[in-house]
């Protein structure tokens, strides 16, 4: 049989993360490669208790079609939290509960562009959102990033040069793969971009709450007051990623639009997951569990910097995040970045590649990409020490 792909799936490559997990098959190999939450992070006893009250209360209805908006008091606690934690002044009918942030991600693209119309992101950006947008047609144009968040300037550059840019897509708390956040001052004037040449913020925010260092920063969306942004959330990292829950905040004309593509995809999310949240977020003092889960990723970065001061070879470039999964380590522009992927692999150590984050899929980086959520502190700290001797080997002390 010969299959005639549709031609916006042809050219798309698989995640490079999700290739390195299933080759990781060596039970001795320390893998850094993953962006999951701690595993005991996970509310896993509260949880248990109740998907069981649930089922032995009323265990049809979740079983049951539901709407696609999303189940009904899910989304006022959403709205009600939002309003309450990020000052975003959303109403409950301006939330859309997704599978997963991913979904909010890729509904936004999918009301709004049309194949070879522009969105620009943050260069380089997070390769799920990335592979979302190429799926349906959609050129992609790279923003350079600096410490603290996209280049400005380069910005305006492509705005004024381009004339199909329907969206602008951003992690701008502790980004993936990035680490870096972006300031208050970027956030603001983004906005103002976005107003002067019409086009759409999509603020994907899934690290927000995992802050352990430094001012926590506004969102985007919490001074927005004409629509101009679309905020996706999601409990993948502050509840648990298998009940797949995310959601979508916009404007109600495009909220129903995402509404009717989300039907056609899934016709609603699973009503199992939206309860059991729901009934989480009743029962649990949620800034207690939030601030239990900044206690566990401060400690885990805290191994992982501690161990690159001490290990790694003077020479190397690496962000020192202030919340989320993530640590970005930069080699000289002279040492190749895949080869010291490839070694370190062979040495039971996986990291990502940076270039598997670029917004141009031809482009070059230096970089690699390192998660201290997955881990042990046993395992970070040895995978450190391995890829800290392999750093000296090829750029020297």
């Amino acid at each position: 049989m010969n299959f005639h792909f549709a031609a916006q799936l042809a050219n798309l490559k698989p995640s490079a993360i999700r290739e390195i997990l299933k080759s990781a098959g060596d039970p001795n190999l320390i893998s850094l490669a993953a962006g999951n939450p701690a595993p005991e992070a996970f509310p896993s006893e509260i949880l248990g208790k109740i998907a069981a009250e649930v089922f032995a209360s009323d265990p049809t209805s979740v079983l049951q079609y539901s709407v696609t908006e999303g189940y009904a008091p899910l989304r006022k606690k959403i709205s009600d939290l939002l309003r309450c934690r990020w000052q975003i002044q959303s109403r409950a009918e301006e939330v859309l509960v997704t599978s997963g942030a991913q979904q909010a991600i890729e509904l936004t693209a999918r009301a709004l562009c049309n194949p070879g119309d522009v969105i620009l992101c943050e260069d380089p950006s997070f390769i799920g959102s990335l592979n979302a947008f190429r799926s349906h047609g959609m050129r992609l144009i790279g923003v350079p990033m600096e410490e603290d968040g996209i280049s400005l300037a380069a910005l305006e550059e492509i705005l004024k040069r381009e004339k199909s840019v329907k969206l602008f897509y951003t992690i701008p708390n502790f980004q993936n793969p990035t680490g870096r956040t972006t300031s208050l001052a970027k956030r603001k004037k983004l906005l103002e971009l976005a107003m002067a040449y019409d086009f759409i913020i999509l603020e994907d925010d899934p690290y927000g709450e995992l802050r352990f260092a430094g001012e926590k920063l506004p969102p985007i969306k919490s001074f927005d007051p004409s629509g101009y942004v679309v905020y996706c959330g999601s409990f993948s990292k502050t509840v648990a990623p298998g009940l797949r829950l995310g959601f979508a905040i916009a404007h109600k004309e495009l909220l129903a639009r995402m509404t009717v593509a989300k039907q056609g995809e899934d016709v609603h999310t699973a009503l199992l997951s939206q309860v059991m949240l729901d009934r989480f977020l009743q029962q649990v003092d949620y800034d207690s569990h939030i601030h239990r889960l900044q206690e566990i990723y401060r400690a885990k970065a805290d191994v992982m910097l501690f161990g690159i001061r001490k290990e790694f070879s003077s020479r190397i470039r690496y962000t020192v995040p202030e919340g989320g999964l993530f640590i970005w380590a930069t080699l000289p522009d002279e040492v190749d970045m895949p080869t010291f992927c490839k070694k370190a692999a062979e040495n039971l150590v996986a990291v990502v590649p940076g270039k598997a984050f670029c917004v141009d899929e031809q482009g070059l980086s230096h970089a690699f990409r390192m998660n201290f959520s997955t881990p042990t502190n046993e395992q970070i700290e040895k995978a450190v020490q391995i890829l800290g001797r392999l750093t000296k080997e090829v750029c020297g002390a």
